[in-house]
This record gives C-alpha cells, structure tokens and sequence, in this order.
C-alpha cells in the first residue's frame, strides 16, 4: 500500500514537473513574440551606412556633431584644462534629484542674463537634466500631469525626436508653419496666423536660435511680434536652446529671443544643453528650466520636477556637470570657452560661404543664397529625397533624405567635390 502510494505520488509529482517545465517553455518563448523591430533612426542611420562604404572619397555631413577641417572629433581646450582640474579633486558620489546647483546656477546665468532679476529674486525653478533630450522629456510628463487636458504645438518640421518626447508623455501634438519651401526662409505670416488661431493659453515648443533642421531663425522684430502675439493669446513658450553660442559664437545674441520673451513677462520654459557649445555630447549634461510667479512657486514647481526625475534616473550624471561648473564658474577658463566656441561657429559660417560660391562658380541656375542665410550647425538644402539618393548611390555622399546638411562634416578639403556633387544632381530642376 505504501508502495503504491508513492509510486502514486512520484507520478504526480512528474506530471506536475512536466507541466511546469512545459508551460515554463511556452511562456519563455511566446513573452515578447509579437514585438517587432523598431524602424531605424533616420540620422542614425546614416552613419550606419557612411561607416559601411569602403569608397575613399565617402562624405558624412548627416550627423549633428561638429568635426574640424580635418573632419575630426574636437576636445575644447577649456575641457582638457577642467578635467585636469577635476582629476586632482575626483567625486563619485551622488548629486541630489535636482542635479549640481552650481552647475545649474552657472548655466540659468547664461540664458537669462548675468545680472537678471529673475535669478536675484529665485523666481526660477531648474534642475540637471540629461542634456536637451532630458530636459525636454522631464518638461513634456510635467506638462502632463499639471495641466493633463493641453496639447503641444510643434514646428513644421522640427527635430525628429520632438515628437516622440511629447508623444511618449502622452502629450497630444498639434503642428504649426514654419518653414516656407520655396523661399526656403521662414513662413512668417503662415506661423503668425497658427500663434493667432490657437486657443488661448496654448503651449508652443520654440526653438530659441539655430532652428534644427533649416537654420532658419525669426528676426529681432519678428521674435518681438511673436512675443507680443503669445502675450495676447496667453500662450506659453517653451524654448528648446540646443546650440546658444554655436549659432552665431555668441551666447548673448543666440539667447536674444528668450530675452525679448522675458522683457514682455512671459512665465517660459527652457532645456538647454552643452552637447554642441562645450563639445560635451557623450556627457548628456543640460538644465531645465520654468519661470515662476514668485519664490515660494519655484520651491513647489522643482521639487514636482525632482519627483518627475526620480523614477526615471534618480539622480543626474555628475562628471558632465563638474566640466561645466568648472569653465563657468572659472572667469578664465570661461574666456576661453567663449573663444572656443566663437572658432567653431566662425568655422561652420566659413564653410557656408564656401560652399555656396563653390556651387554658383559652376554656373547653377538655381539661387543658393539661402546656405549663408540660414545659421547653425545645418543647412536645409532643398533638395528632394530622389537627389540625396543620387548624392548617396553616384558620389558617397550621406546626409538624411529631407536634404539637410550638417555643415560639421563640410572642410576645405571635401567642399569642393560636396559642391559639385550637389550641382550634378540640382542642375536640371
């Protein structure tokens, strides 16, 4: 009787094991079987395929880091000599939610102003953010969960990760004009008519100056007519400065239209990044930033920015923030980052100027003059997606398909065939 009692148990206790064990497979590979491949990032992508071409004349001017004339990766001086500086004093320990206040303390300084009341008064709520892309992100499920029932207004185009920012904050999108085809400058009238036809109180993503992709910027006067409109129509202004300083190398008139903004009291929102301006692109070192009502508002809006921080990261990233602290908060070492990246815009303008006399020597029906107005790390060429095959499959050139071109990757020594290539395949439009 015992006997078979355990043989009893044994056979259940294998048909349980079977069980399990099989149930165990089924669930190991049916888990994640109906995930398909995500598409490939349209800029990442290019330098997949650039770094897969064995031609030696191959150009990349699809990626937005900035390269020398030698088409070479740059480490500012300033950064060399801060971290020979953070070397001998070295800190691993954890930054608060918030990130590094003297980094971010520096950094607010930069875009409101050395001496803005604003600051004096700590009427500014900001943290460390994980550089633009973060910035925009904590701002974008802040949005969400403080006014839940708005929407964002985006640029056409902007930025492609703009949109997926907003969308994964579950933030509706809405669009509005910008840039005008065949001018290829700014579609003035068509954007004010949006700002004007937006319901009152409406949130507009902004690029502040080297608008990405088109290096197409508002004037001094139509930024102030933007201004003037949004204060009517009570909309805020969330300003996305990527490139202060980069632009046109200096970190003043690159923050003018925040300024105008602010001069009008507009209560904005600001991401700002060193990725381009201080060459700190693996570093994800940036700030966000809200203007508030008074100090006791900006207590209460960082700490919901803090909390919005924390189930993301927890914490910022304190090397990054240790460089930036140290060129700013040093009147040297900032000098020479002011230099450093006066010479990095002064370059990308150099090739601008460059390109487009090299295009029109060869006798191209087409105005080219747009190359030296637009600013900024790109040029939206204007050429279709059909031409920038024929740039890719004929001359081993590689830029996205909405014919922008990063100017970084543009030199004295490649500009000259750049040039001709793009004559080849514009010249019978």
């Amino acid at each position: 009787m015992a006997s078979m009692m355990t043989r009893r148990s044994m056979s259940l206790m294998k048909s349980r094991s079977m069980m399990i064990h099989g149930s165990s497979r089924l669930m190991s590979t049916s888990w994640w079987k109906h995930v398909e491949p995500a598409p490939k990032d349209p800029i990442l992508g290019v330098t997949e395929a650039f770094l897969a071409d064995p031609s030696p004349h191959k150009v990349n001017v699809g990626v937005g880091a900035y390269r020398d004339d030698n088409g070479k990766p740059v480490v500012l001086d300033c950064v060399r000599e801060a971290e020979r500086r953070i070397a001998g004093n070295l800190n691993m320990e954890y930054l608060p939610m918030g990130g590094s206040n003297k980094m971010v303390d520096e950094t607010l300084k930069l875009a409101y102003g050395e001496n803005s009341d604003l600051i004096k008064d700590k009427r500014i709520a900001a943290i460390q953010a994980l550089s633009g892309t973060g910035a925009c992100r904590i701002f974008a499920d802040f949005q969400k969960r403080f006014s839940p029932d708005s929407q964002i207004y985006i640029p056409v185009p902007t930025w492609s990760n703009h949109h997926n920012i907003w969308r994964d904050a579950n933030v509706p999108q809405r669009t509005y004009h910008y840039y005008h085809p065949e001018t290829k400058g700014l579609d003035f009238a068509s954007l004010m008519d949006d700002v004007k036809n937006a319901p009152n109180g409406s949130f507009f993503m902004l690029h502040a100056c080297a608008h990405n992709p088109t290096g197409v910027d508002p004037t001094i006067e139509q930024w102030k007519e933007i201004s003037y409109q949004f204060k009517v129509k009570g909309h805020f202004a969330f300003f996305d400065m990527a490139y202060q300083g980069f632009a046109s190398g200096d970190p003043e008139r690159d923050a003018k239209s925040i300024r105008i903004f602010l001069e009008d009291g507009h209560l904005i929102g600001c991401s700002q990044s060193y990725a381009k301006n201080m060459g700190l692109y693996g570093q994800r070192v940036g700030c966000l930033s809200l203007v508030c009502e008074d100090e006791k508002q900006a207590v209460a809006v960082k700490s919901q920015l803090q909390q919005l921080a924390r189930p993301m990261y927890s914490n910022p990233p304190v090397h990054g923030a240790l460089i930036v602290s140290t060129i700013l908060g040093d009147p040297d070492l900032k000098q020479l980052w002011l230099k450093e990246v006066k010479g990095m815009a002064d370059r990308i303008i150099g090739m601008r100027s460059s390109l487009r006399e090299n295009i029109e020597k060869l006798g191209s029906p087409l105005s080219w003059e747009h190359i030296t107005n637009q600013i900024g790390m790109f040029c939206y060429s204007g050429m279709t997606p059909e031409q920038v095959d024929r740039l890719t499959q004929e001359f081993h050139i590689y830029m996205t398909r909405n014919g922008r071109i990063s100017m970084a990757g543009v030199t004295s020594g490649n500009v000259e065939y750049l040039a001709k290539a793009i004559h080849e395949v514009t010249k019978a439009a």
